[in-house]
């Protein structure tokens, strides 16, 4: 990381920079803006803004307009350090200067007999002022803040180049949080009339009251119960009462998810009718019209809350019903006049990010073609969907039943893949964390009996190749970010494998070529340019339910 850097601590409407020769801002958020602008257009390379979290500071940024390249999130690089989602500035502090953080003193509890804070920074161990974490303590100390996150950000440098690719996937991570910045604030854009009139076609109208919400739903349990006479007492949203009420048409399930119920559509029609309440009950209550009024703003867009790392083993994760949004309602996202959507949809992801971190060549030639598990298929001498079962299966831990024989055709055929896999499980079996292509710490703990060390072994099997995938996922997203703003296009939705971009339709097709560009300029360089081919669907639509065929 040779950049310039400069550090960024944000308190309220105070803000305060340093970089190496000392504090070089103290003023407003908004003099903050100002101040980045011209730093951010003084001269080549621009620098490397440096912060606690992008949460805390790059938000004033975005509102003003601002489009950071480079930055160092010292919460995101200390969960790359180790594992999970806890990231204080005490905690932050403590690790990078690799003292044990269980170590830290108590911040105040508020009770009479706290001591009162004192104004110095670290304590004489070396700790971080726990006061660190009150906002009038902070307040008074910015400029203390931002100089000391020049130090953490250099000590966690220097932790991660100890690890390979982490310092590389660190920046990754740290962009993908001002990334989530940018979602959380520009949102999705919607149509409000569609959206309006798929919830009323899937949940009923608008409630005028609470008696009318009764009635409506009422009315959408009618259409299930109408198929069972005499059985109208049964509570739907019970899976106790649904259990009884199937095992009364002789079907026997052992739960009422969907996919349980799916294969006995055809047993009585209440089966369908239950499946389609299921679609409708789950529109009405995390998608009807409470949702579409808390989440969508007066400007048409939705927006929730992102975070680069749920804590596991690394994917990006959205609230707001960003990340599940029902098939049914996708048709209300749309791009807009004189916009349009491009969609990038990663294929076969996991597969292929396996072939790069095993390092696997026989695996890596298969990945030359757009559909890999055809190759697999013809490698293994099996037909493509038992193909594609076992390396699901090798993957995710799987190494009974149907799969056992393609397993062991597998073992022969790749055997560097199905080595890293298994060296994975046996740590998490152990009760040993594991690390990520990309240098994450992803713990594991030691179960009690051989079922539990058995369900950790698939856990951190799968942990290894799903985090990197994350990771590169990430990579690429940061790429298009930077090739299709030329244009004008923005990344509007990250959906685990999947891009959303919007841009103007005078460029949709430049926009498309961008993206598909920085596939391979992010696959190039964070495989470090194994013979690995990463390939994605791309589709230039209107709306976001025209991309699936």
């Amino acid at each position: 990381m040779r950049d310039p850097l400069i550090a960024v601590a944000v308190q309220g409407d105070r803000a305060a920079c340093a970089d190496a020769g000392g504090v070089c801002f103290d003023g407003t958020v908004t003099g903050l803006a100002a101040f980045v602008r011209s730093a951010e257009s003084a001269g080549s390379p621009a620098p490397r803004w440096v912060w606690w979290s992008a949460g805390e500071a790059a938000v004033p940024l975005v509102r003003a307009g601002l489009h950071l390249r480079r930055c160092w999130d010292l919460t995101e690089a200390h969960r790359l350090l180790v594992g999970g989602f806890s990231a204080t500035a005490d905690e932050i502090w403590a690790v990078s200067a690799q003292l044990d953080p269980d170590g830290r003193p108590a911040p105040a509890s508020g009770d009479l007999f706290d001591l009162t804070p004192d104004d110095s920074l670290t304590t004489t161990a070396g700790y971080l002022n726990p006061s660190c974490l009150q906002s009038d303590w902070r307040l008074q100390h910015l400029p203390d803040l931002a100089r000391l996150a020049l130090t953490a950000a250099g000590r966690q440098r220097e932790l991660l180049s100890a690890r390979p690719h982490a310092a590389s996937t660190a920046t990754s991570e740290s962009g993908a949080a001002l990334l989530c910045v940018e979602l959380a604030g520009h949102g999705l854009p919607i149509d409000r009339p569609v959206l309006e009139a798929l919830i009323t076609e899937v949940a009923g109208p608008r409630p005028r009251d609470d008696e009318d919400a009764a009635r409506i739903r009422q009315a959408r349990d009618e259409l299930v119960l109408r198929h069972v006479p005499g059985r109208a007492t049964t509570d739907l949203r019970n899976p106790a009462h649904v259990r009884d009420l199937l095992r009364s048409l002789g079907v026997q399930v052992d739960d009422t998810r969907a996919w349980h119920l799916e294969p006995y559509r055809d047993v009585h029609p209440v089966i369908g009718a239950l499946l389609n309440w299921r679609k409708a009950e789950r529109v009405a209550t995390t998608y009807g019209w409470s949702w579409l009024d808390g989440y969508v703003g007066s400007d048409d867009r939705l927006r929730g809350a992102w975070t680069a790392c749920d804590g596991g083993a690394g994917r990006m994760t959205a609230s707001a019903g960003l990340h599940s949004l029902p098939t049914p309602l996708r048709e209300a996202v749309a791009a807009g006049a004189g916009h349009v959507l491009v969609r990038a949809d990663l294929g076969q992801v996991e597969p292929r990010v396996l072939a790069v971190v095993s390092a696997d060549p026989d695996f890596a030639a298969a990945t030359a073609q757009d559909d890999l598990y055809a190759t697999v298929a013809q490698q293994l001498h099996l037909d493509r969907p038992t193909a594609k079962i076992a390396v699901l299966a090798a993957m995710y831990g799987q190494t009974s039943g149907p799969a056992a024989d393609a397993l062991q055709r597998m073992e022969r055929t790749y055997p560097r893949a199905l080595r890293y896999l298994r060296a994975a499980a046996e740590r998490g079996e152990r009760g040993e964390p594991v690390l990520t292509y990309g240098g994450r710490l992803v713990r594991s703990r030691l179960a009690e009996d051989q079922a539990g060390r058995r369900a950790m072994g698939r856990f951190t099997r799968n942990a290894v190749v799903q985090g990197a995938a994350a990771e590169f996922f990430k990579a690429w997203a940061l790429t298009v970010r930077d090739a299709v703003r030329p244009v004008g296009g923005r990344i509007v939705l990250c959906l685990h494998d999947e891009l959303l971009v919007r841009a103007p339709s005078a460029y949709a097709q430049e926009t498309a070529d961008a993206v598909q560009g920085a596939l391979q300029d992010a696959a190039r360089r964070w495989t470090g340019g194994a013979p690995v081919r990463f390939v994605a669907d791309l589709k230039i639509v209107q709306r976001w339910s025209e991309a699936k065929d």
